[in-house]
């Protein structure tokens, strides 16, 4: 087996099919196929060999797609680097990693300390005038065709790497089945078809992007539009020009367009996704109640590949992330115990499948710690309705301990966000030196909209608990995300302890 032997159907099956669109340039999956194979042979003119890491430092453009697609071909590892690194961080991947090869832009190949990587032996860049460090001059003499290696399932094709919002990032490793058991499932639940244009605005080094959109896309033999960044003009009149039929975005997005567009703007779109972060209930609400057509959920992460749960098929529930795809268990487990709870209790989501990773690259001691007599013990707390349904209810690092009683930022977020005057809300936990922790949080207003402090406390105080109303609350222009919209609440916490 090969991941990429999903373009190379789709190439076989309909050549001329569209398969990306890319600021008004278009590939057929015959063009990015050979774009591949190129890509795949040049890097074995390199000498780059089976099993060796190519790291790609890229944006979102076609190389991304090529430089991934050709390193799986070649049955090299593909490591993905976050555009937002900087010299330090690049480095630690880099070393950690061993990559012998590394594709990437003019501009963020001036932060790669090359000289600090006694391992990374070519760096080619796109768009160089340098020949020798040519990404385009190294495959445009090289052949076409390549077929893609066979591979055992459990052998390593990508490295993803953690955020690293806990110590230094972990290489999550994902073999060909991983991959491949999850873009399967994600045709079969999201039901992606080859008439489908599926928008692709989140960043493809991330797991998200990259196999839940990017290859499953590929796998369905759909079209994928691709775009750089989420850019609110430019992927409305995108939607329109290139026909969008499936959208898939994060929680920040979506709120955006709730605030932003009408329903005639998406009149092609038959699918909404979100992913990569818990979208809040009361935004799911008011985006069925004007566009008429749900957000469907899905939960995973990384180190699932990262499809593991779906709100649904059939039965959609409103607030879940929906009930296990094929072939993968779920349990909700206690955080101390690790024994399974009764239905609407919480405990930590654990996870076991063909979906699970192989391990973190060069890191036994975290693998051990993670996966336990088989199963992913996800940080993730949750819990399961009598019908089987999962809901998350917070990641357990960001779970605020008031004088030993558990508070849930989300369940908090949730409330605050039923105020009409908010836009966006991040909940956190503050050392305390009387109860451990207190409540805080930052808010964001809609334009020209406010509330004073004391009437949102007063609202809070009416709908939860005294223990987990905030004790603070402060006013911004912004909360500080990650490139996929998660927030970062580790900022957050910091700057209010400082």
């Amino acid at each position: 087996m090969n991941i990429a032997q999903h373009i190379e159907k789709a190439r076989l099956h309909s050549p001329n099919k569209l398969a990306l669109i890319f600021e008004h340039t278009h590939y057929s999956y015959q063009e990015l196929d050979q774009q591949a194979n190129q890509v795949a042979n040049g890097l074995a003119q390199l000498g780059i060999r089976v099993g060796e890491r190519v790291a790609l430092f890229l944006p979102n453009i076609p190389e991304f797609m090529v430089g991934y697609l050709g390193i799986i071909k070649l049955g090299a590892i593909a490591v993905s680097l976050n555009v937002q690194l900087q010299r330090d961080e690049i480095k630690f991947i880099i070393n950690d990693s061993q990559a012998t090869a590394m594709i990437t832009t003019p501009e963020l190949a001036q932060r790669v300390p090359t000289a600090e990587c006694p391992s990374l032996k070519h760096v080619l860049v796109t768009d160089s005038a340098d020949a020798s460090t040519s990404l385009a001059r190294l495959i445009e003499s090289a052949p076409k065709e390549y077929q893609a290696r066979a591979m055992q399932p459990h052998d390593p094709a990508a490295i993803v790497y953690s955020s690293g919002t806990t110590g230094f990032p972990k290489g999550v490793t994902l073999s060909h089945h991983n991959i491949i058991s999850n873009m399967q499932a994600k045709n079969r639940y999201c039901d992606m078809r080859s008439s489908d244009s599926l928008l692709l605005c989140v960043p493809l080094f991330h797991c998200f992007g990259q196999n839940a959109i990017f290859n499953s896309a590929l796998n369905a033999g759909a079209t994928i539009v691709l775009h750089r960044s989420f850019n609110l003009d430019l992927v409305l009149r995108s939607i329109q020009t290139d026909q969008v039929t499936m959208f898939f975005g994060v929680p920040t997005i979506y709120l955006l367009l709730l605030n932003k567009t009408e329903p005639e703007q998406f009149h092609a779109v038959r699918y909404f996704f979100s992913g990569a972060a818990i979208l809040p209930v009361e935004i799911a609400q008011r985006w069925y109640a004007k566009y008429k057509l749900p957000i469907h959920e899905g939960y995973g992460l990384t180190e699932t590949s990262p499809f593991a749960a779906y709100n649904h098929i059939s039965n959609y529930k409103l607030g879940s992330v929906g009930v296990p795809i094929e072939q993968v268990e779920i349990k909700i487990v206690d955080i101390e115990t690790d024994v399974e709870v009764l239905p609407d209790e919480v405990g930590e989501i654990i996870i076991r499948g063909p979906n699970v990773m192989l391990g973190y690259w060069n890191n036994p001691t975290a693998t051990a710690q993670a996966i336990r007599n088989g199963w992913f013990h996800t940080g993730d707390l949750g819990k399961k309705d009598q019908a089987g349904y999962l809901f998350i209810v917070d990641r357990l690092k960001d779970m605020i301990n008031v004088a030993g009683i558990k508070v849930y930022p989300a369940e908090v977020e949730n409330v605050i966000y039923q105020l009409p005057e908010v836009a966006e809300v991040a909940v956190y936990g503050v050392a305390d030196a009387i109860t451990g922790e207190r409540v805080e949080a930052q808010i964001v207003f809609k334009p020209k909209q406010q509330l004073p402090i004391q009437a949102i406390i007063a609202f809070c105080r009416q709908h939860m608990a005294s223990f987990k109303v905030p004790t603070a609350i402060k006013v911004v222009d912004s909360i500080p995300k990650n490139p996929t919209g998660k927030v970062l609440k580790r900022l957050l916490r910091n700057e209010a302890g400082a």
